[in-house]
This record gives structure tokens, sequence and C-alpha cells, in this order.
């Protein structure tokens, strides 16, 4: 299998409450792990030790929260996260609260507490918000028909780092649940890259097999989701399974 290219980011998913797992993620050269407690089985009990076990590697830890909630952001972030993703943002004005969320004032209302967090990246509680509270990253996930239909809007937003198009939620949101190959996801699909090209806003794709991660690069997404580590998992050991006949 080809090198993915350099200037696209390989990003992994992690459903599983372990660090030992994100560790290992982290150490294969994954550029981000996105934590996730939308769906995953990860508490705050865990989500300290996920974020740390990234430490020393390349590899940015993003928490994914279960919605756009500030005590969830506030705690991930306070942890040690190197950014947010929000899920299920539909309008312009849903996106900048977001964004507020995740920047102290004046440009935000993150309050000010990175106690735990600062040891991840190496400085002082002191120099926090200096060397690292502005690179805060904030993503927001697409993956409704309302939030294509307000994606022109949302893209002119300010402070937004990246675009993640959901193309499961995203199908049954629009009625078509898996299946891709509709005219009115892939509708959907052509308004999303055509909104975040314009406007120079970076977009991310799921793309699980080396096939769909060349189509994603040839089309200009910037970060490529390669997998969920439940699935990898267990795909591994169903395969594995398979060899005794």
């Amino acid at each position: 299998m080809s090198e993915p290219a350099r200037n696209v980011r390989t990003t992994f998913i992690c459903t599983i409450p372990s660090a030992v797992v994100t560790q290992a993620l982290a150490q294969a050269g994954a550029d981000v792990v996105v934590i996730d407690q939308e769906h995953g089985a990860i508490g705050p009990e865990h989500l300290h030790a996920m974020i740390a076990s990234t430490a020393g590697t390349k590899c940015r830890p993003i928490v994914r929260v279960g919605k756009a909630d500030e005590a969830m952001v506030k705690l991930a972030l306070d942890m040690g996260a190197a950014g947010i993703a929000f899920p299920l943002v539909n309008t312009a004005q849903e996106a900048a609260e977001c964004v507020a969320m995740t920047r102290y004032p004046p440009r935000g209302r993150r309050g000010f507490g990175p106690f735990i967090g600062h040891s991840r990246w190496g400085v002082s509680f002191e120099d926090y918000l200096a060397k690292v509270g502005g690179t805060i990253i904030c993503n927001i996930i697409v993956e409704t028909k309302s939030a294509i239909d307000n994606i022109e809007e949302i893209c002119a937003v300010e402070g937004i780092n990246a675009l993640i198009l959901a193309p499961h939620d995203l199908s049954v949101d629009l009625g078509c649940p898996g299946q891709f190959d509709t005219p009115e996801f892939l509708k959907a699909v052509e308004r999303f890259e055509r909104a975040t090209t314009a406007a120079k806003v970076a977009k991310s794709a799921v793309a699980t097999t080396e096939e769909q991660v060349q189509s994603a690069i040839a089309r200009g997404y910037a970060n490529v989701m390669m997998g969920w580590d439940v699935l990898m998992l267990k795909n591994a050991a169903a395969n594995a399974i398979s060899w005794i006949k």
C-alpha cells in the first residue's frame, strides 16, 4: 500500500476506553486520534489517560464530545486535548458558538484552568495560555441535511479549522441510510465539497480503503479518517479466524 500524501493528515477514531489503544495508534504514526465521547464507551475517568498517552508523538488528540456542551468542552480541553470535534451542528450561529467554547476571552468564553492539561504539552501552567491556548482546534461535523443547506454560511464562520463530512449520519438524515450512491447523497456531497473549496476551509472524509483514500486526496480533502479502533480489531480477529478451514 502506498504512503499517504504528506500534506494529508491521517486520523483514527478511538471508541475503546483504553490509553493502550490510543498510544498504539499514536505510536503507529497517526496524525490525529479522535477520542469519541459521542458514540464510544469513554467517560471522563478515561479521558485524561487517553489524551496523555499521545504525548511524545506527533499525534494530536481531538475529543468528539457528545454534544456542544460547554462543560464537556471545558473538561476535555483542560485534560490536555488539542481540540474538539462538535457533532450535530446545523447552522452558522451554532458553529460560531462552538468556536467560542474553544477560545479564551476576548475571542471566546473558555474558562481558564488547565491545571492538568498543561503537562501534556510540556509547558508550565503559567505558559499554557500563551503557548497552547491559541492553537486549539475547532472542527465541525457535517452530518445533517440542515448543515448542508447552510454549508456556505457555516464555511464563513471564523475560527473553524476543518469541516468533517460524516457519510453515515448524513445518509440517514437524507432518508437513504448507507446508500452512498443515491442522487440525494451525491448532490449533498458535491455541495459540501464545492462550498469548502470555495471558502478554502479544510475538509475531512471517511476513507477506510486505499481506493477511498486516493479518491479523497484527489478531491482535495486535507484529512482522511481511516477507521474505528473497535471495528479494526474485530475485523482483524474475524480475518484471522477465517484462516482455519
